[in-house]
């Protein structure tokens, strides 16, 4: 007797009402562990599977896909991008890759903005002091920070997180400037107050503030460079959710241990889920916030991305194109 549905198995455990749906409309197998997939439950996974569903903490390589079986036509990923995944190789092998983009703006540009502010005002020194027992009390001298109004902000890349952080800044009184492959639209321009840098490198020696909102492509593998964030000048911090990789974190280590930045906000790293013990050690000295790649973890969101996978899912199965396909001219 042939199979009655095809298989669906997602490498991490989801949301339960995420979950739940899966059950109803698949023939699905979870993780039910939550720990990532070992490079041996991958390859079984990716053999069986008539649609894979993994995750960002998934790097499904040209080695992988190559083992996969003649059954795998969909790769949906539980993700934003779909950096982990080589899209070229599965779209070489007919299989489709889609992934949940548009449902975690808000979040973290809400993550972007906390952080800016939180680094500025020192925020986790100051609760660390509280806790530790430190504090002896009200001092007009003690954890000055540095007033965010009427500071200048440099955005790299202005897509729709990029629009969103600029949108909480201008409330906050920051003065906007961005960086991205082409200019947004005049009519957005014009309603974020924002002035247009084909110049990275003079963005940069121009602004108190950095945003990292850019995706994470070859082109932009340290995009900001041992070379470029030098053209900060020493009272600037540098805030992070997008990937660890589009900043050289050596060189960003480097320049905060010799005091030629004020501060940094990194919600992710460079080989991550690894830390740099030199970060750590910047973080006990209250130079770094470190997040651990939570900017996009709010409840609505990551329901929000089960629904967006489903959808992706279920109009495969049913025939149809995508409405979340990745193309090889998005890449």
């Amino acid at each position: 007797m042939g199979k009655t549905a095809p298989l669906v198995i997602v490498t991490r455990k989801l949301p339960e009402p995420v979950e739940a749906r899966m059950r109803e409309l698949f023939d699905v197998r979870f993780n039910e562990t939550d720990q990532p997939m070992t490079q041996a439950e991958l390859v079984e996974a990716i053999r069986a599977a008539d649609v894979l569903v993994p995750t960002i903490t998934d790097r499904i390589d040209a080695h992988l896909i190559a083992q996969a079986g003649e059954n795998l036509k969909l790769i949906a990923n539980f993700g934003n991008g779909v950096d982990n995944i080589d899209v070229t190789s599965a779209l070489r092998r007919g299989i489709t890759v889609t992934n949940t983009p548009g449902v975690l703006t808000e979040d973290t540009a809400d993550m972007t903005m906390g952080l800016i502010v939180a680094v500025s005002r020192r925020l986790v020194e100051g609760v660390g002091a509280l806790v530790e027992g430190h504090w002896g009390g009200w001092s007009p001298t003690w954890m000055l920070g540095r007033r965010i109004t009427g500071k200048r902000l440099g955005i790299v890349g202005m897509g729709r997180i990029g629009q969103a952080v600029a949108r909480r800044a201008k409330a906050f009184g920051l003065s906007i400037s961005y960086h991205n492959r082409r200019p947004v639209a005049p009519a957005i321009e014009q309603e974020l107050g924002a002035t247009f840098f084909d110049s990275l490198d003079q963005m940069l020696a121009r602004v108190d503030i950095v945003s990292v909102n850019c995706p994470q492509t070859p082109a932009t593998f340290h995009l900001l460079s041992a070379r470029r964030l030098k053209y900060l000048h020493p009272g600037a911090i540098i805030v992070n959710t997008a990937r660890g990789d589009i900043i050289d974190q050596n060189a960003l280590v480097r320049m905060l241990e010799a005091g030629e930045l004020a501060g940094a906000g990194l919600d992710v790293f460079e080989h991550e889920p690894a830390i740099s013990p030199r970060l750590m050690t910047l973080a006990q000295q209250g130079k770094v916030t470190l997040l651990p790649h939570m900017g996009s973890a709010t409840i609505e969101g990551r329901i929000d991305m089960g629904e967006k996978v489903i959808i992706n899912v279920k109009t495969f199965m049913d025939g149809h194109r995508p409405p979340d396909r990745i193309l090889p001219s998005m890449l």
